[in-house]
């Protein structure tokens, strides 16, 4: 299994061995963070249009895409820790974090525990904003539980990943294809783990009652017709209103809601993403 991209590697402390995509040069560097069970290579529509402008970096975070895969604790204050890491000690200056679903919530914690790591945000339909109930989280965790299960083959992937596009699912195939040769060089229990504990942690660690400790610039792009999030079994509210609600916490924080368009925007909605993105980097 390789990438389209030249994937370079690196050891951070903890025998945590990261892939990474490294393309592109200039004075900002856009540090990528994909979410539950993805990879680097969601972020190929955005690489292929920033680089011209930034450079730009993605990685897979630990036990996912071609990182290494040794029994770490999976889950989100893990992935932040290790984006940190990795920050550190590629000695990166002038960054702006960019992350997707978990990786939005990965992207805010990493912040949060380090302040000084990053100079703004970019949160593409971020995880970790919904508050959830003891019962909440059962029901959810049930219900992403099952992920781990359906997951597993090229069918279920299919399935996974098609309902997170509005419109033409056929934008995924690419995606689907890859992960289900990624999952081959896992064992079973290994990459259920992996899926399982970040899912709790997921659900254990949202930012929301953080959200006005978060001081730097932040751009928050939701698809309007987003599937996942907010969960739509447990919190009966849009999209919209659960982004406005984020963004009014922050002091320097603005909404962007993208129509006809998913969970997965930056691939689904490239051109319009990639635009929001350098205009809101042109002003912070």
């Amino acid at each position: 299994m390789t990438y389209s991209y030249n994937t370079k590697y690196i050891d951070l402390p903890g025998n945590n061995n990261i892939a990474y995509i490294d393309e592109g040069k200039g004075e900002r560097t856009l540090l990528f963070i994909h979410g539950l069970a993805n990879y680097a290579m969601v972020w190929k529509k955005s690489i292929d249009f920033l680089r011209q402008y930034y450079r730009c970096i993605a990685i897979d975070l630990p036990g996912n895409g071609l990182s290494g895969k040794e029994d770490h604790p999976y889950g989100v204050l893990f992935y932040a820790k290790s984006v940190y890491d990795f920050i550190q000690a590629l000695e990166l200056k002038n960054v702006t974090i960019i992350g997707h679903s978990m990786g939005g919530q990965v992207a805010m914690l990493t912040l949060l525990k380090h302040p000084a790591c990053a100079d703004s945000l970019v949160l593409c339909a971020p995880a970790g904003l919904e508050e959830f109930t003891a019962m909440d989280k059962t029901l959810y965790s049930n219900a992403l539980h099952l992920f781990s299960y359906f997951s597993s083959d090229e069918n279920g992937l299919r399935q996974a990943i098609g309902h997170s596009f509005y419109g033409m699912q056929s934008q995924g195939d690419g995606i689907i294809k890859e992960l289900t040769d990624i999952m081959k060089t896992y064992s079973l229990n290994v990459y259920r783990n992996m899926v399982d504990r970040s899912i709790k942690s997921m659900l254990d660690n949202t930012v929301f009652h953080q959200l006005d400790k978060i001081k730097v610039p932040v751009l928050m792009i939701f698809g309007k017709q987003d599937a996942l999030i907010p969960n739509k079994l447990i919190h009966h509210y849009s999209t919209e209103k659960l982004g406005n609600d984020a963004v009014n916490k922050m002091k320097q924080a603005s909404l962007a809601i993208v129509p006809d368009c998913g969970h997965f925007v930056q691939i689904e909605k490239a051109d319009d993403v990639n635009r929001l993105i350098v205009q809101f980097l042109e002003k912070n």
